[in-house]
């Protein structure tokens, strides 16, 4: 048995060991959206399909050792496969920048047919090994029973999928990851050649039953074939499930970070309800679920309620809660009405059949019928659906108050059902534009319309609101949100015409500006200035240039415009590649979606390739305001290796802005002690690190854990105060091209 448990532990680890690697790598070219992660998994659902579907085709069809050789042939074909991807390539796992996505069109079936080209013969290999090599078991061993070797197999998984933000992400770079994948791959197919091997044998001894005699069996009088109405609940329970874990990934990640820290929990606690509801039926009661349900639900509308306000920890404990006892309600009755044992490989690969439509529906139909991300709402409440059902099958005997209890928590179960569905709708009485597409779902809010004064149009990407614009044409003008002119932004713009002004030069300035928002920033630029902003979402580019009336600071400023759509770091790659470089006096980086980072647009190679696109003296802004991440650390060890000056200027909320913090990058000390920021007493703080970081983001190795809000002293982390004056005035400059 040892081969056996060696192999399907190994396949199941690698299986879901590769999926969070597969996603770090698609994440930076689909720009950092949370959509990645659920397309990538309707090509893990696809491919767990195909996988099964093969196995039980082989398993019912061909004799042991017709199986056994086809396999060991699939094997060989893999290993070539992952061989000459690594002579290639120089990387058995890393995609080629071929697949770059050239434009938004389809980036799910392109994100799929990268995945499909880069890992999918492997992983497919992978899928087939627990329910294949399980049936060889129970060949090769008749008296003994193969489902140890099913729960090893979510051991493996488990371990895999909690192992891999905590102990892989934070400490091994992804070409790492990729050359110890391979390796541990090779281990697996020596343990599958084994376990081949032995089939084999037994088969040449004529110690196995014949499959020909098994296919012509007669099934039990108490077996009868499942019909279409169990199919199909076969198919709506595990889609429902399959709904309900994507759906809680995307509300999580589109106001945190997409990344491997939130993708990985919901996919375990959906295993863990999978692994509990399969195991034994007495772990799954109606009665404690569907309490538990209701105190899920009624904790996910509390945190809908409050928003962002609400600490990062409750937010993920609230929506673990509700995607387990959610979960394990469709998989408990998911195995009440399991087949006979002659029938589970066909019970599970619809099972499997139905886990892709849920993520079909997610990745693609959610998207085009819905402008908001009412699939949460929607799964929640077919779960509830479920568990209702569930209690109206009377059980007999029952006493009146079971009766009275049962129909109370029957009522209770729609009662916060369509609470949490009224609270995603609530807000949209004051919508006056809504629109959904792979990047995440863009909002118009008309504001106090019955006050002239403070009449305004408010731009919500998520949960966060983006920029805001006055109706009224005496404030039309007005900077709001977070490009006050005291905010850093503010202070560094006004810094460098003062600088200029100072040494003679013309105080016109050249601006970068990664992320678009409403376009509130332009409303700090002057005359002759010149702008460019980067923006991914074609749906906030067509907002700011006016589309629909709500927003005008574009066309309003006196500055020069250029709008450039795309993924901001591969357009300013492409343009160091093909042209002169920029110059900017002022690059500013704000480019959250929702309260989530763009990782990619953070990493010492991302500012790397900023900084060679500044002018002799310029200046990065780094809008760094978040409500779960602290991001100075982070800030602070990108500017000690680019060798920068780092200021931390932080601004409070007023009538028209938002409290904001952004940390100001200069190659001249000298700067933070110009004369705009000698008045603004505690706002702005001169930092730099004390000795090397603790960890700097990179691209092959970055962790939203490691930014995580803690309670630590900023000594504690290493953070020092650099208050001391310059020893002399800048020294004048020949002015930039």
């Amino acid at each position: 048995m040892v081969r056996y448990a060696l192999a399907i532990f190994t396949s199941a680890f690698l299986l879901f060991g590769i999926q969070p690697l597969a996603g770090r790598y698609a994440l930076p070219w689909y720009g950092g959206t949370p959509s990645v992660w659920t397309a990538c998994m309707l090509f893990f659902q696809a491919a767990l399909l195909a996988g099964y579907a093969y196995a039980h085709a082989v398993a019912s069809r061909l004799r042991p050792r017709t199986q056994a050789l086809l396999h060991l042939g699939l094997l060989a074909v893999a290993v070539a496969a992952l061989a000459a991807r690594a002579v290639l390539t120089g990387s058995p796992l890393t995609p080629g920048d071929g697949w770059r996505p050239v434009d938004d069109h389809l980036p799910v079936l392109r994100l799929m047919g990268m995945l499909a080209v880069t890992l999918g013969l492997p992983f497919f290999v992978l899928s087939t090994t627990g329910p294949l090599l399980q049936s060889w078991f129970a060949r090769a061993r008749p008296g003994r029973s193969p489902y140890a070797l099913y729960a090893l197999s979510n051991v493996g998984s488990l371990l895999a999928l909690l192992g891999y933000p905590f102990l892989v992400e934070p400490f091994v770079g992804r070409g790492a990851q990729a050359w110890g994948w391979t390796a541990g791959f090779g281990l697996f197919v020596l343990f599958a050649i084994a376990c081949a091997g032995d089939l084999i044998r037994r088969t040449a001894a004529g110690t196995l039953p014949e499959p020909a005699r098994e296919a012509v069996a007669e099934p039990a009088p108490d077996a009868p074939r499942p019909g279409v109405k169990r199919t199909l609940m076969w198919l709506g329970l595990s889609m429902c499930a399959s709904v309900l874990l994507l759906a809680t990934t995307n509300k999580l990640s589109q106001d945190v970070a997409a990344g491997p820290f939130l993708w990985v929990m919901p996919l375990a606690v959906y295993l863990v309800t999978f692994i509990l509801a399969f195991s034994r039926e007495s772990f799954y009661a109606r009665g404690p679920y569907s309490v538990a349900l209701i105190a899920a639900l009624a904790l996910v509308s509390y945190a809908q309620k409050e928003g962002p306000s609400l600490h990062l920890g409750w937010q993920v404990l609230f929506h673990a809660s509700a995607l387990f006892t959610g979960a394990m309600v469709c998989h408990g009755e998911l195995y009440r009405y399991r087949p006979a044992p002659r029938y589970l490989s066909a019970f599970y690969l619809w099972v499997s059949v139905g886990g892709v439509l849920g993520g079909v529906f997610v990745s693609l139909i959610a998207p085009a019928i819905f402008n908001v991300y009412w699939e949460h709402p929607l799964a929640l409440g077919a779960c509830c659906l479920v568990a209702l059902a569930g209690m109206l099958q009377r059980p007999p005997h029952e006493k009146t108050t079971a009766r009275v209890q049962r129909v109370l928590r029957g009522a209770m179960l729609v009662m916060v059902a369509l609470n949490l569905s009224l609270l995603v709708s609530g807000a949209q009485g004051r919508v006056r534009f809504s629109e959904r597409n792979f990047f995440g779902v863009v909002q118009v809010l008309e504001q106090d319309p019955d006050d002239p004064r403070e009449h305004q149009f408010t731009l919500r990407h998520g949960a966060i609101t983006h920029g805001w614009q006055y109706v009224d044409a005496k404030r039309r003008r007005a900077p709001t949100s977070y490009y006050s002119r005291d905010s850093g932004l503010g202070l560094a713009l006004t810094e460098q015409r003062r600088w200029r002004d100072a040494l003679g030069l013309p105080t016109s300035l050249r601006v970068g500006m990664l992320g678009l928002g409403v376009g509130g920033s332009a409303a700090l630029l002057e005359a002759g200035d010149a702008v460019r902003f980067y923006e991914i979402n074609p749906v906030i580019i067509a907002l700011a240039q006016g589309e629909g009336g709500y927003f005008s600071y574009l066309g309003d400023s006196p500055a020069k415009m250029e709008v450039v759509e795309g993924d901001a770091r591969i357009s300013l790659e492409q343009e160091l590649a093909h042209g002169p470089k920029n110059l900017f006096d002022v690059l500013a980086l704000d480019v959250f979606s929702s309260d989530a980072i763009p990782m990619h647009l953070v990493t010492h190679e991302a500012l790397a390739l900023y900084r060679q696109h500044l002018a002799p003296h310029g200046v990065l802004a780094l809008h760094i305001s978040n409500q779960y991440l602290d991001l100075v650390p982070i800030s602070l060890a990108h500017a000690k290796s680019l060798g920068l000056f780092a200021t931390l200027v932080v601004s409070e909320t007023t009538e028209d802005t938002l409290s904001s913090s952004w940390v100001l990058l200069s190659p001249d000390k000298e700067f933070a002690w110009g004369s705009t920021f000698r008045n603004t007493g505690s706002r702005v703080r001169r930092m730099s690190l004390r000795g090397e970081p603790d960890y700097v983001w990179t691209d092959e190795r970055s962790s939203v854990l490691q930014a995580v809000r803690r309670s630590r002293a900023p000594e504690e982390m290493g953070i020092q105060k650099n208050d001391d004056p310059p020893p002399a005035p800048p020294v004048a400059s020949p002015e930039s091209p």
